[in-house]
């Protein structure tokens, strides 16, 4: 299942650290990351956070706090 099919099945808490261990192993093989250093993978997923109101101007729902932390994480692999 590739990263964003993984991203899109995040229900709870065992769907969003499936979905995190998918992330770290496409860290350890993918060189398609903008943001390489911890500090701006953060930065990446915080502007994210801020510019997307948690991801909720872009169709989020709320109701699943696992997926929209899923989105952090993965925004901050390239979020600008």
């Amino acid at each position: 299942m590739e990263l964003h099919e993984r991203l899109g099945a995040v229900r709870d808490s065992a769907s969003f650290l499936e979905f995190a261990r998918a992330l770290a192993r496409d860290h350890a093989t993918s060189s398609d990351w903008e943001n390489t250093t911890p500090g701006a993978f953060l930065e990446g997923a915080i502007a994210w956070a801020q510019d997307s109101d948690f991801g909720l101007s872009q169709g989020l729902a709320s109701s699943n706090p696992w997926q929209q932390f899923a989105v952090f994480l993965y925004c901050g692999k390239l979020y600008e």
